[in-house]
């Protein structure tokens, strides 16, 4: 796995708008040498103002919107259309406003949907989906990610894997339904550590100063168990995407921006 590098960016605004940026020539290079792009999406305020930023780029054109895959590294196991749910967030944030191809959205399954509020069928259908875009060659059964975004919470939760629950130590199944979470809604799906790790990269958003402590843990040293921020890392580069607020607790030694 990759050696965390860091960007730090003035206010929550630049690093929004410079994620956008960053991501668009992502999109733009896979698609160039391979024809696709694959990548994750995360929800929250920094996953959706990261959507909203890209929607409003004059460069999101570069993108061919046909050609991009759309997962996401978790989901509130709520109803169809239900404000709280990552895809309808992300639709009113960009996929409204760009011309994806609906087939290649890949949303996880709704608490209404064909396995009604059976969150762990819902997990199988959604690694069944992974494993059947995922080619011979790829690493796990789950397709070649360019790029993995998540949300750092303030414990250290990434996508919906919290400090010491069960979902944070699973080693073989790429996604898991999760109940009793400690942040509402309590019932969710979410990728695991080995669908994360599969990614070329993984990218780490956090900003505000009610993410400094989790950014000082997870790049501390901190085990995966406890801090799973810490465990989250791509195969070709792990990006942590800050502000100076979520920075502030981080050592001067760590701060070196990472390479364009």
């Amino acid at each position: 796995m990759s050696t965390p590098q860091l960007v730090v960016h003035h206010d929550k605004e630049l690093m929004a708008q410079a994620a956008a940026a960053r991501l668009i020539t992502k999109i733009v290079d896979a698609q160039a040498s391979r024809g696709l792009a694959s990548v994750v999406l995360t929800g929250g305020r920094n996953g959706n103002g990261l959507l909203a930023a890209l929607a409003a780029a004059p460069a999101r054109d570069a993108v061919d919107w046909s050609r991009l895959d759309l997962w996401w590294g978790d989901e509130r196991f709520l109803p169809e259309g239900d404000p709280e749910r990552n895809v309808t967030q992300a639709r009113e944030a960009l996929l409204d406003s760009v011309p994806v191809d609906p087939e290649r959205v890949h949303a996880m399954p709704a608490s209404d949907g064909p396995h009604g509020t059976d969150v762990e069928a819902a997990a199988v259908a959604y690694a069944e989906e992974l494993a059947r875009a995922a080619g011979p060659g790829n690493h796990g059964a789950v397709p070649p990610f360019d790029v993995l975004m998540l949300g750092v919470g303030p414990d250290t939760h990434v996508a919906s894997l919290f400090p010491e629950l069960p979902a944070v130590r699973e080693t073989e199944r790429t996604v898991v339904g999760v109940r009793g979470a400690p942040k509402p809604p309590p019932t969710r799906v979410t990728l695991t550590l080995p669908a994360i790790r599969a990614a070329r990269e993984v990218w780490l958003l956090a900003a505000g100063e009610d993410k400094a402590q989790a950014a000082a843990i997870a790049l501390s040293g901190a085990g995966e168990i406890q801090a799973p921020a810490a465990g989250a890392r791509g195969r070709s580069r792990t990006l942590w995407l800050l502000d100076s607020a979520a920075a502030s607790r981080l050592p001067r030694s760590l701060y070196p921006p990472a390479s364009p």
